[in-house]
């Protein structure tokens, strides 16, 4: 398997493997970490198009920036460019208090309805991309 290829297969990997890390987060209640892993594996899933379109860096955390790049290489990716956004707003204020208004905190803050919309994003953005990598790449081609 050429480097791109492989460099994808791993990232698409790791994303599954966090979105399996969401379903046991979410099911035990720590829901700010449960919506911060989701938004995680999407990232992750979203850098996998890139990589196995050749980038060998990718830098950015914006589920929804990283998505418009992968249109110019499939456009229908626009179609989770909504799920992108809301996993966005996951990255930093599940994991700060000062990402929250003061007394908050992360664990105390996130509920059992984001924890769910989150994985149910992430799913979507996962599932776009395994299309993807499966039908117009071969980073998910079995040896």
């Amino acid at each position: 398997m050429n480097v791109p290829l492989g460099e994808a297969k791993r990232w698409f990997r790791q994303a599954r493997d966090d979105l399996a890390v969401v379903r046991s987060l979410e099911s035990a209640g720590h829901y700010a970490a449960a919506c911060f892993q989701a938004q995680q594996a999407g990232e992750k899933a979203v850098k996998a198009v890139l990589f196995s379109q050749g980038r060998r860096v990718v830098l950015g955390h914006s589920i929804r920036e990283l998505v418009k790049l992968c249109e110019k290489y499939h456009p229908p990716f626009a179609e989770i460019s909504a799920a992108a956004g809301l996993l966005d707003q996951f990255y930093i204020p599940t994991r700060y208090p000062n990402g929250l208004p003061f007394p908050a905190i992360p664990s105390e803050s996130y509920t059992a309805s984001q924890a769910t919309g989150a994985l149910q994003w992430a799913e979507e953005v996962l599932a776009a991309v395994e299309v993807f990598l499966r039908t117009k790449t071969e980073a998910l081609k079995e040896p």
